[in-house]
């Protein structure tokens, strides 16, 4: 039996065992702690005896290093049960399983306490399903030993099943998991910048992923970088809410011998319980859920937020609640290291990558918390970069992706510049669709990408560079507007007819007066009345009144009178209150003025030649009570930078296919006819 694909059509055979008992949604929480379980016991197989002779020889309970030691592995079990012995006694299968799972050392234990497993057991046993499963993952052709299926290949069958799982859960799309080609990827261009700088002795290197999920990313990462620099010293972390992904994680890193790293695994929302609060990190990377609300953390979110500003990790804004990308985004920024204390001279500051959709370039206007988020990562020069991918690269979504690289120490050429990289047609169509999954970025490909990336601002300097219609570079203010309101003179006139008086009825004001009949009745005696002039309308007014023997109503029902008879009109009367020109509410625009430009020159250039009469509303800050004529806004809108107009087809050419096509239907129902 091959490795992956056959491997992990094996185990999910135990689904057809589950059928019937277990909801399909449910099944991983079977199969993958059984398949850790086999993984472990396959691992600790060639040290087993010896374990047990060690913690047998030892007067009372043997301490884990020196277990460990003896196992040569970070785990152990001191239990007498294997799952050959397990799989041997169908009478006390459920027994032995759980004094197998109670023998293992305490790292292993908190493993399988994420999964509650032993709810599963009591479940399967009830069913009559624990020996056939048990049986299952006995089978000797279900090798997981380490000679036979390596930490890396554990990775891709870990992900095949969890991608299994994720379709018959239905789980949203954002809820995805990374292909390991878009990861290898995202580590080369994070890592670009530090190829040299890596190499040496003494390098010690902390990578940190806050949704690591099965730990892909962490993985590749740790691979890039073994493979510049064997001898470096890599510090991983990372925290993951879901305790199956969590499970998955901590075990493959406890098979990799990175025992002290398992435990820097944290379990838990990374934005109510920051599992590596006040550690700073040299790298950082992420594939946070796309369009996930956080309206669960909500208080404790918006809480930092409040006591803390920029002290803490949400002073520059908050997304909607329905989006929490940036909410990632700004987690892990908060844990760049200052660039002044970094006590590596050629590693300064961090680097982050983060995978996004579209939604973080441009949603929320000037002033909402995406924006000013935007505002505070470019006004700051922490944005070095942005990619765009090609679609349809992940298993449950189809949508189009971005990485942004983001660091603290730009190098002295890309200071105040962000580079913009359109690399959605590098894209190689696979044999057969994985779910939404229906590209990949080859070798090649994403050779070509890094290469591109690291000479992007030559490329895009050099018109006659054939990658230089695919990068862009621009100035940080570039991204910047001033968003102004464009208001314009109210112009009514007055006008007394049958559906004005019935609006005027239905007013609170006249519903509530007392002579409500009365002054109804004697206004009709106005029916047809039209005049320009406010002054006049009222003149009109009074003297219907006196005329009527009508009652001069009371200010706020003779208010209600003049709104519900006055109708706009583009000839009509300005409208003024104390003298002060009243602005149309239903022709009030914006306009997004460029950072860099005059407000009054781009007003004078743009707006007054259409519309003479319109103005710049200004307005008062409540808080510092100073003049408002501009809101600052920030977006990047980058399917606009690299949109190409592509001109209609002339009318002729497509008359004369339309012509075409005709003929031969004329000619296909000639053939039905005369058949």
């Amino acid at each position: 039996m091959s490795v992956d694909q056959n491997l992990s059509a094996f185990i999910w055979s135990v689904a057809d065992l589950l059928r019937g008992d277990y909801k399909q949604s449910e099944y991983g929480k079977v199969i993958l702690p059984f398949t850790v379980l086999r993984r472990f016991d396959c691992v600790m197989e060639p040290t087993r005896q010896a374990v047990w002779e060690k913690a047998d020889a030892y007067p009372g309970d043997a301490p884990p290093a020196l277990l460990k030691s003896v196992a040569k592995l970070p785990i152990y079990n001191t239990s007498r049960q294997s799952f050959r012995t397990i799989g041997s006694d169908p009478a006390n299968v459920r027994k032995n399983l759980t004094d197998f799972i109670n023998g293992f050392s305490s790292e292993v234990a908190e493993i399988i306490e994420r999964y509650a497993f032993h709810t599963q057991i009591e479940r399967l046993d009830a069913a009559g399903l624990l020996y056939q499963v048990v049986q299952k993952f006995a089978d000797p052709k279900l090798d997981l030993s380490l000679s036979r299926v390596s930490n890396h290949d554990m990775g891709y069958l870990f992900e095949e099943l969890i991608r299994k799982f994720s379709e018959l859960s239905n789980e949203t799309a954002g809820e995805h998991f990374t292909p390991r080609e878009v990861i290898e990827l995202m580590v080369e261009l994070l890592l670009a910048p530090d190829v040299d700088a890596l190499t040496g002795e003494g390098k010690v290197i902390d990578i940190l992923d806050p949704a690591c999920g099965t730990g892909g990313m962490l993985a590749a990462a740790e691979e890039h970088i073994r493979a510049l620099n064997p001898n470096a010293r890599i510090n991983l972390a990372g925290q993951e809410l879901n305790a199956e992904s969590y499970a998955i994680c901590r075990s493959d890193m406890l098979l990799k011998g990175y025992d002290e790293t398992s435990s820097r695994i944290k379990f838990g929302n990374s934005f109510s319980h920051d599992g590596h609060e006040d550690s700073t990190f040299r790298y950082m990377l992420a594939n946070p859920p796309f369009g996930v609300e956080w309206k669960k953390v909500e208080k404790a979110v918006k809480d930092e937020a409040k006591d803390y500003g920029h002290a803490g990790r949400f002073g520059a804004g908050l997304p909607r609640i329905n989006d929490g990308s940036f909410l990632f985004l700004q987690h892990m920024m908060h844990k760049m290291r200052p660039v002044t204390i970094d006590v590596e001279g050629d590693l300064k500051g961090s680097r982050i990558a983060i995978v996004f959709n579209g939604s973080p370039l441009f949603t929320g206007g000037a002033g909402s918390g995406e924006s000013e988020i935007r505002r505070w990562i470019i006004e700051n020069d922490y944005l070095e970069a942005i990619v765009a991918l090609p679609d349809q690269l992940f298993y449950n979504t189809g949508i189009s992706t971005y990485f942004w690289i983001v660091t603290n120490h730009k190098a002295e050429r890309n200071k105040g510049k962000v580079v913009l990289l359109d690399a959605r047609d590098q894209w190689t169509k696979i044999r057969k669709s994985l779910g939404e999954k229906r590209k990949e970025i080859s070798q090649a490909q994403r050779n070509h990408i890094c290469a591109v990336y690291r000479d992007a601002l030559e490329i895009a300097a050099d018109p006659d560079h054939p990658d230089h219609a695919k990068v862009k570079v621009f100035r940080n203010e570039d991204f910047g507007y001033q968003r102004i309101t464009i208001d314009r003179p109210l112009r009514q006139r007055f006008e007394v007819s049958e559906e004005t008086l019935t609006a005027l009825a239905e007013t609170r004001a006249v519903q509530g007066y007392e002579l409500r009949d009365e002054l109804l009745t004697g206004l009709k005696t106005l029916i047809g009345t039209s005049m320009k002039a406010r002054t006049k309308f009222r003149e009109k007014l009074f003297a219907t009144y006196i005329e009527n023997s009508i009652t001069v109503p009371p200010d706020k029902a003779e208010k209600a009178i003049m709104t519900a008879f006055a109708v706009t009109d583009p000839e009509g009367e300005v409208q003024k209150v104390k003298g002060k020109v009243v602005h149309d509410p239903d022709l009030r625009d914006f306009e997004n003025v460029p950072l860099i430009e005059d407000i009054d020159e781009y007003f004078e250039r743009e707006v007054l030649p259409h519309v003479p009469d319109a103005w710049i509303n200004e307005s008062k800050d409540p808080k510092t009570k100073e003049t408002i004529r501009a809101k600052i806004g920030y977006e990047i809108p980058f399917t606009r930078y690299f949109y190409t107009y592509t001109p209609p087809r002339p009318l002729e050419e497509i008359d004369a296919e339309l012509k075409a096509i005709e003929a031969q239907i004329q000619e296909l129902l000639g053939q039905v006819t005369h058949g």
